[in-house]
């Protein structure tokens, strides 16, 4: 579907006034992309188009809606019809809502709703951003271990609609512990005799409350899950994670790494939705950082000033050496990065990954200047001396650089910094004046200056 043309159709029908056939549209196509539509048009137009949905799909809608669109309907619909909406929610996503709205929508809402659904709510917005409390939902089937097959699936049938998920059910005593878990596969195809806690899985994966998200994320990727149950400090069931939940956190995961790869502070709004001063504001302090750092490698080049006035050629190679050891550090950062990431690689890795850096740097070092030797011998027509300061200089800032950027995120690692950060700009910068040093160095040493 060609969401830009469906939207201008929903916008020519909104202008005939035929409500009618938008409203029959609408209906033929899923949630995701009605709030997709919904998300690329003017404010009006959107909340004139949202209303005319059926409530059952209007509640599926709004969960999908951007934070934007969201707080623009929240100020311009009445109280009554917010609740409502809200109300219809699953409830982490009526948490995902509530934490992006302003103070006074919140508090209208909360004023609206029962007591005891205003202490969950307020329980879960205390959670710590990030963690497994904040992303779980209390949506799920819980049975009891004395309970036939029979009475189970019973009970599910009636519990169904309100629930995000039934996929797995979850067994708990009468304090709530988590005692196990079992499918509806399994109950499908089981004698309807057949107790509960004799069909139950009892080793199960957990999570508790105050885990990272990140985390969680990895445990539903090593073990194919498609929910998570998560568990106070006494072990009683508080609420599951599912892994629509999940995909929305590796989302912003990598959004963050990628934010922070590339040298601006992160932030949870999307790129057109940001105004020139936020995303500024975001950039500048590491613009800042790596401008005030690049000053080293200024200094280093007045430091052999003398050097480059008796031999001039040499600063003709200084933004190759330096631009090729930036590349090679990012390489490796790279990859480090992502390999801890998917917990391919551990701190305690740290001399394999050096040692096969340095491997690798060897390989990529020495084809790479022989390659320049020739090139600077047979096109550029400089002295052989001057080639061979260039081609082992080359050598040597790539085997820095490798090193350099498969270390630092590991080291980040240890001391509890996110590896992120070490990444292309400020790798570059290191590298920049490591090869600056080498250059020279090895300069004054073949050329005997």
């Amino acid at each position: 579907m060609d969401i830009e043309k469906t939207k201008e159709y929903f916008r020519q029908m909104l202008r005939r006034k035929d409500f009618m056939a938008l409203k029959e549209e609408m209906s033929k196509l899923a949630v995701q992309d009605v709030a997709e539509i919904l998300n690329q048009m003017d404010e009006k137009e959107s909340l004139l188009a949202f209303r005319l949905l059926p409530k059952d799909k209007a509640a599926e809608v709004f969960s999908y809606l951007s934070d934007k669109i969201r707080t623009a309907f929240s100020q311009m619909i009445e109280e009554d019809e917010l609740k409502s909406l809200v109300e219809d929610l699953f409830f982490d996503d009526k948490i995902d809502f509530l934490e992006e709205m302003p103070a006074n929508v919140v508090k209208k809402i909360l004023q609206r709703t029962p007591e005891s659904e205003r202490r969950l709510i307020n329980q879960f917005l205390q959670y710590p951003e990030h963690s497994a409390g904040s992303i779980m939902t209390i949506e799920f089937v819980d049975l009891k271990t004395d309970m036939t097959v029979e009475q189970a699936l019973c009970h599910i049938r009636y519990t169904a609609p309100k629930k995000e998920t039934i996929y797995t059910c979850y067994v708990i005593d009468q304090q709530r512990h988590l005692l196990g878990a079992i499918s509806l596969k399994d109950l499908v195809l089981a004698d309807p005799s057949s107790k509960i806690e004799d069909l139950m899985d009892k080793n199960i994966i957990t999570v508790r409350t105050d885990d990272d998200q990140e985390y969680v994320a990895s445990l539903f990727k090593k073990y194919d899950l498609l929910s998570m149950p998560v568990v106070d400090r006494e072990n009683r069931l508080v609420g599951i994670i599912t892994i629509d939940d999940v995909v929305d956190v590796l989302e912003e995961e990598n959004t963050e790494d990628i934010q922070k790869m590339g040298g601006i502070s992160p932030s949870e709004e999307s790129y057109l939705s940001q105004s020139p001063i936020t995303m500024a504001k975001n950039r500048l302090l590491w613009l800042i950082a790596l401008m005030v750092s690049a000053t080293f490698t200024g200094r280093i080049i007045q430091k052999y000033e003398d050097l480059l006035q008796t031999m001039v050629i040499l600063a003709a190679f200084i933004p190759m050496l330096m631009d090729t050891g930036g590349n090679a550090g990012s390489q490796s950062s790279t990859m480090v990065i992502r390999g801890l990431a998917l917990g391919e690689i551990r701190t305690r890795d740290a001399f394999k990954v050096v040692a096969k850096e340095f491997m690798v740097s060897i390989i990529a070092g020495i084809s790479l200047a022989g390659l320049n030797f020739i090139r600077l011998i047979a096109i550029e027509k400089v002295s052989t001396s001057i080639a061979l300061v260039v081609s082992i200089t080359l050598i040597a800032v790539v085997v820095m650089a490798k090193v350099v950027g498969g270390l630092l995120p590991l080291l980040a690692k240890i001391v509890k910094i996110d590896p992120a950060i070490m990444a292309s700009p400020l790798i570059t910068t290191i590298v920049d004046a490591m090869a600056l040093v080498a250059y020279f160095n090895i300069a004054k040493l073949f050329l005997k200056i």
